[in-house]
């Protein structure tokens, strides 16, 4: 074993369909990986088998197994770590993989800056459709990489990326710093063993090279930690770790890092849980409240200004109100660009979250660009048939488009997976008092075609002003649920389509066509239907 190598430690718990692929990619790397060491947290399944014949194959690979379960992922790979034998080791999910490459691009970079961790960029593969999307591209695409921070904690962007699984580390910075992850059941360990690297204040390398495939499986029976956020204790857990990684970094008088975890915790974590919140049930949405609550009054002013502005109003809200509110409300605020639905109130000529706060001011909604106003465009699809009427209503909002003169609106339909512009109508808008009226009509039959059964298309509008344009991604559904309708259509024959209003609380159009895409989408209904 060369003082270049690197083990790969990949842990796994009753994944038997998909450790072999992430043990192949972890082998697969070459020469810069001397050893992969596996290491199977009690598993009930085949796991262990599966691993078992790989490795009678395989002299790179090594077994590990835990008689007991841990019942989280930081005590197997701290076995893994503590039984590696590489100058370096890297971390791999048993339903993840590895791109071919990634060691050898991680290990060059390590080398040539002299750093102790050494970063890559990390791609959001969703399953089935298999769609990519980068993991914080702010840190690791050009321009922002390749660089060396030196020290990290002079540079707060970094606690954004809260990984584990897309870095490279020294075994002997670790064990001079004694860096290890939380033991037991600790759901997003990661959090706090990101905080204990960066208190340590190695020289750290970010490079703009895919070094990891973080593969999301919204269907799966099991879900993956990050995304099973149904259990309020799930979201315990969550604020635990965030504690935990900012008392590390206090600790080791990084104040700027930990107050940029902070602020990163409303700008991203706090979110992703509100957004979610109308559709939870009673029960949680009182405990989510009641933690999340206690949980910010910790926050510092200037932690809480340096937020989105969005955010900043949420979090006001949260401190403001003992009981849940208005949840629809604050779940709009999250969508991307958000989206302040009305009623919209003042208290001394300035605005408010509502008339019953008027302490509580949407700050820096005055200062706001155009393009960054959250707009509300309220949408009914009327009519059956191939070229339904959109209706539109765009809400006025506090005199800014007004002021910036509005006069008309392109409605969008994009194709979700491939980012693709499928159509386009450009009409005017009517005033109506309060808002703007109009009434674009879609020809679904000229969507352009795609080879899968199932597409899905968000509608979008973009206000136009004579002193620039706004775009709203999602126009949220107003009157009446449209019904499924099948349509005859020259291109495909024939062509089913269903409205819905997507998680953000927008409307959006699945499209099957075909004869197979129509059957595909009943067939699928059917089973959701058994399944319930």
């Amino acid at each position: 074993m060369t003082s270049r190598s690197v083990s790969v430690v990949v842990i796994a718990y009753n994944d038997a369909a998909h450790v072999a692929d992430a043990v192949r990619s972890a082998l697969a790397q070459g020469p810069a990986v001397a050893e992969v060491i596996a290491v199977d947290d009690a598993s009930t399944d085949t796991t262990a088998a599966v691993l078992e014949r790989l490795a009678a194959r395989e002299p790179r690979l090594r077994l590990l197994r835990h008689p007991v379960n841990s019942g989280g992922c930081g005590t197997p790979r701290n076995t893994g770590l503590a039984a590696a034998r590489g100058r370096y080791v890297m971390f791999l999910d048993s339903d993840d993989l590895l791109p071919p490459g990634a060691a050898a691009a991680l290990l060059t970079a390590a080398t040539r800056h002299d750093a102790p961790v050494t970063a890559g960029r990390c791609v959001r593969r969703e399953l089935p459709a298999g769609t990519e999307r980068p993991w914080q591209p702010a840190l690791f695409e050009a321009p922002a990489a390749p660089a060396v921070y030196d020290p990290p904690r002079r540079h707060p962007e970094l606690v954004h990326d809260t990984l584990c699984v897309n870095k490279l580390y020294e075994r002997d910075f670790l064990r001079a710093h004694r860096i290890t992850f939380p033991e037991g059941r600790f759901p997003y360990e990661d959090f706090v063993f990101t905080a204990r690297v960066l208190a340590a204040a190695p020289r750290l390398a970010v490079i703009a090279d895919p070094v990891y495939i973080w593969q999301v499986r919204r269907r799966a029976t099991a879900l993956s930690i990050s995304l099973d956020r149904g259990r309020i204790e799930h979201w315990a857990g969550r604020l635990e770790a965030h504690r935990q990684a900012v008392d590390v970094l206090r600790t080791a008088g990084a104040e700027r890092l930990a107050a940029a975890a902070r602020t990163k915790f409303l700008d991203h974590d706090l979110p992703l849980y509100i957004r979610e919140l109308p559709s939870r049930g009673a029960e949680f949405q009182r405990w989510w409240w009641s933690l999340t609550r206690a949980h910010l009054a910790a926050f510092a002013p200037a932690e809480r200004a340096a937020a989105r502005p969005a955010h900043r109003w949420l979090t006001a809200l949260l401190l403001a109100s003992p009981a849940p509110r208005e949840l629809a409300r604050m779940a709009a605020l999250t969508a991307a660009p958000p989206r302040l639905l009305p009623p919209l109130a003042t208290s001394g000529g300035r605005p408010v979250w509502s008339a019953d706060l008027p302490d509580l001011p949407l700050e820096g909604l005055d200062h706001l660009p155009l393009e960054a106003l959250p707009l509300t465009v309220d949408a009914e699809l009327a009519g059956p048939g191939a070229y339904p009427v959109l209706r539109l209503r765009v809400h006025e909002l506090y005199g800014r488009l007004a002021a910036a003169d509005v006069y008309g609106v392109d409605v969008e339909l994009w194709h979700r997976e491939r980012g693709r512009l499928g159509q386009r109508r450009s009409v005017a808008l009517f005033p109506d008092g309060t808002g703007w009226v109009a009434s674009p009509r879609l020809d679904l039959t000229a969507l352009p075609a795609t080879d899968a059964a199932l597409a899905v298309w968000d509608i979008r509008a973009g206000i136009r002003c004579a002193r620039g344009r706004t775009v709203v991604t999602g126009v949220r559904p107003v009157g009446a649920a449209p019904r499924r309708t099948v349509l005859p259509s020259r291109r495909h024959g024939l062509l089913l389509v269903q409205p819905y209003t997507t998680s953000h609380g927008a409307l959006a159009l699945r499209v099957a066509p075909g004869v197979r895409g129509a059957t595909g989408v009943a067939t699928a209904r059917l089973h959701r239907m058994l399944k319930n």
